[in-house]
């Protein structure tokens, strides 16, 4: 079985920067990390590796620091990985992404199983899995929290998945090749070894890109995308409450605080 993983960089929770011109999120000069639920799509798909044999190669795309991520899935244990990289890239929404990694996925060669994160920590859209089965034209399942071995272990036709709902699990059998983006229940992630990170770091990465893919310019980039941000605003927190003191009158502050509940027509 041949698994892809698409993994993305993303800034570190604390250092997240929007341009308020663009609507974009600056990643330059702050701390890049792999997106946090990516790491369970890559445990997912190594698990799935150990048990029915095949390679995982994971994918991300962004700017060249992004190999840094694919080196790290590598060094978790994934086969090999791909860069997708170019300046024409750069701005993309969701549509835009999951188009061009699309693209890159079909050039990186025959796949049996893709399978992403939940979302990333930055956009927090979970669009881009979606939208990357639909420009593939693949099955899809989402919010997948369990992954049942085939028995047919070496060349599955199917899956049998366990799905994440409102109200419980949902047990779904899908057909390969196809998508499934994972919660968090699906594997706590493996930490990479030493013997990992020697090897990440001898490992080619190659490099997709506007030139060496197939695409429309018109769906790539911010000129491509077709949603935009009109405005960026930090909220402003008040806090237009009220402190009671009991002071020992304990009736006195409840009756203090349903007046003001009811004030704010909260009751």
């Amino acid at each position: 079985m041949r698994i892809i993983v698409p993994i993305k960089q993303v800034p570190e929770t604390s250092n997240v920067k929007m341009d308020p011109e663009t609507g974009t999120i600056v990643r330059s000069g702050s701390e890049a990390v792999v997106n946090p639920l990516d790491l369970y799509a890559i445990e997912a798909a190594l698990q799935l590796k150990d048990k029915t044999g095949g390679t995982v190669h994971a994918l991300s795309m962004g700017p060249p620091r992004a190999e840094k991520a694919v080196r790290e899935a590598i060094a978790m244990g994934c086969d090999g990985g791909f860069l997708v990289s170019d300046r024409k890239f750069g701005g993309s929404d969701t549509w835009a992404t999951s188009y061009i990694i699309s693209q890159a996925i079909k050039a990186a060669g025959e796949f049996d199983l893709i399978i992403t994160g939940e979302r990333a920590t930055d956009g927090d859209t979970a669009q881009v899995g979606p939208g990357i089965a639909a420009w593939l034209d693949v099955p899809l399942a989402t919010y997948v929290s369990s992954v049942k071995t085939p028995v047919a272990a070496s060349a599955p036709e199917k899956l049998e998945v366990e799905r994440l709902v409102e109200d419980g699990y949902q047990q779904l059998s899908i057909s390969l090749p196809a998508l499934l983006t994972v919660v968090k229940e699906i594997a706590e992630p493996r930490l990479p070894t030493l013997g990992g990170k020697k090897r990440a770091m001898a490992t080619e990465i190659p490099l997709l890109n506007s030139e060496n893919l197939s695409m429309e310019a018109a769906f790539l980039g911010l000129k491509g995308s077709p949603t935009k941000v009109v405005k960026i605003r930090t909220p402003q927190v008040t806090r237009g409450g009220k402190v009671v003191n009991a002071e020992g009158d304990t009736k006195g502050a409840v009756s203090q605080l349903m007046d003001f509940l009811k004030e704010k027509e909260l009751v």
